[in-house]
């Protein structure tokens, strides 16, 4: 009861806040590209129902693509890129955690086809409300960035990335707490800035691309997960 309070108060709080911003990103996104302003899609919530979580649309609407984005995709929009540099179009999932379907912080949702192929994790991890963010999301907060330094992004997605963030996200729920999930809320919100005093920063790895890949490739990988949309990432 207490995180749930804590959710709907912070959402409700940083949904007005962000409202001025929200209203900019959309004006921008009609003036930039064809297409809805938001982007919905269907996600695996708790005890696995479905449900259909929120973003403010980044990519061109009329092109398909891989599951997966790399820095210079370029199904992206020019609005689209800022969007997902700052985490802009993720804002829009404050309506899905006041709804009930998501919280603040949590194992984030996966489309219903990986929850079912990968039910031996997802029974676990889908036990709590899926999150707008977890230490998984601080982690790997420029994805894109890190596929593009592998010689095969769509296999390193599926056997050593995903895997790696299924195994954040459990041991995550071993610890959980408000504390602690305050702790991630601050963390996702540094992780957005670069900054030479930040530890582990994505940039720091980039500026070492051929040690960073060595880096990648060497973590543990136990399970997998596809993504069959881009908008997924």
């Amino acid at each position: 009861m207490l995180k749930r309070g804590v959710d709907v108060a912070l959402a409700g709080l940083l949904l007005l806040v962000s409202l001025p911003l929200l209203a900019a990103a959309a004006i921008a996104i009609k003036l930039d590209s064809e297409g809805p302003v938001f982007f919905r899609q269907a996600r695996m919530g708790q005890g696995f129902r479905r449900f259909h979580l929120v973003k403010l649309r980044s990519m061109r609407a009329s092109i398909d693509g891989p599951g997966y984005t790399i820095a210079e995709d370029p199904r992206i929009t020019r609005v689209g890129r800022w969007l997902r540099w700052f985490k802009v179009d993720e804002l829009p999932q404050l309506w899905n955690v006041l709804r009930g379907e998501m919280s603040l912080v949590g194992p984030r949702p996966v489309v219903s086809e990986l929850a079912q192929e990968f039910k031996a994790d997802y029974e676990r991890l889908l036990e709590v409300r899926p999150g707008l963010t977890d230490p998984a999301t601080v982690k790997y907060c420029r994805e894109d960035e890190l596929l593009a330094l592998v010689p095969d992004p769509p296999h390193y997605f599926k056997t050593v990335l995903m895997p790696d963030k299924v195994r954040l996200s459990a041991a995550y729920l071993e610890r959980a707490n408000v504390w602690r999930d305050l702790g991630v809320l601050v963390g996702t919100a540094l992780a957005l800035f670069p900054s030479r005093w930040w530890p582990g920063f994505v940039e720091d790895r980039l500026a070492q691309p051929r040690q960073a890949a060595d880096v990648l490739f060497s973590e543990p990988a136990s399970g997998a997960e596809a993504q069959p949309s881009a908008e997924n990432v």
